[in-house]
């Protein structure tokens, strides 16, 4: 089993940045592609960011390419995702998830495990 915990989250001006970053254990040489997806109130959960088991390829949302970058430590099996330039429609809960899939993906079902969430809030 692998676990996911997410951190960094909290409340932000528009402009600002934060930097996300989620912690994985347990069987973490089962885990390759890792992503990001977030839910804002009253919508569903949707895509941000994937990075491949090594960071050598990543691919975001079109909503948040040039703002925000995913990487990847696996020395401290921990992905990381840098927002900047945040804007009030960034505000949602963010999930890290893993895949054992070897190429980037959007798709959630191809998330088999996931973190709890960390609230991101972007004020105006």
């Amino acid at each position: 089993q692998v676990q996911l915990v997410e951190s960094g989250g909290g409340l932000v001006q528009a402009g600002g940045s934060l930097r996300l970053s989620c912690v994985a254990s347990g069987r973490t040489f089962s885990t390759y592609t890792m992503g990001w997806f977030r839910q804002a109130p009253g919508k569903e959960r949707e895509f941000v960011a994937a990075v491949t088991r090594y960071g050598g390829t990543t691919y975001y949302a079109d909503s948040v390419k040039g703002r925000f970058t995913i990487s990847r430590d696996n020395a401290k099996n921990t992905v990381y995702l840098q927002m900047n330039s945040l804007k009030p429609e960034d505000t949602a809960v963010y999930y890290c998830a893993s895949s054992e899939s070897t190429r980037v993906t959007s798709e959630m079902s191809h998330y088999a495990y996931w973190g709890q969430g960390t609230q991101v809030t972007v004020s105006s």
